[in-house]
């Protein structure tokens, strides 16, 4: 992807626990590959995210802690790291020269910078907890930078995973 103009659509997900919306679906077909931050809760939620686009996915607490914990791919020039808990980074994303880096967990969506690097939380994307809202986010990416756009998700719906 060496053309400038070329953007790269990236879907983020976190923290379905199980539970897997046709708003998710939606929001997400037509994306480049999709990034799921941890708490997928089912295998067969996986399976469903990959038949819309390649996934990169690590394992959060309710997955059991499974292999892959963390993840790190450079997409048009922009190194990005995955994982669960943004307590558990392990690394110096500076350091490590990261521009983004995508967690879950807290259910919170977020995006902070620090030093030069994005935190990105997307938030959860399975039943409401903490009186937080439901979102997932798309990350459209070129060599240039990227830009995160966040969707929330309504609350009353028939899942396609997960009742």
């Amino acid at each position: 992807m060496g053309d400038k103009n070329t953007v790269y659509r990236m879907g983020v997900i976190s923290d379905n626990h199980g539970q897997l919306r046709p708003e998710s679906v939606e929001l997400l077909e037509g994306v480049d590959e999709i990034w799921h931050a941890g708490d997928y809760g089912k295998v067969e939620l996986l399976e469903a995210l990959r038949a819309i686009a390649p996934l990169t996915y690590v394992s959060g607490n309710v997955d059991g802690w499974k292999p892959p914990l963390t993840a790190t791919k450079t997409v048009c020039g922009h190194k990005i790291h995955l994982l669960h808990r943004i307590s558990d980074l392990a690394l110096d994303p500076v350091a490590e020269e990261i521009d983004l880096v995508i967690y879950g967990h807290s259910h919170k969506p977020a995006r902070e910078v620090h030093h030069g690097v994005t935190y990105l939380n997307p938030g959860a994307a399975g039943r409401r907890r903490f009186h937080l809202p439901l979102t997932q986010a798309v990350i459209h990416i070129s060599p240039t930078g990227f830009e995160i756009q966040f969707w929330e998700l309504p609350e009353k719906t028939q899942f396609i995973l997960g009742a």
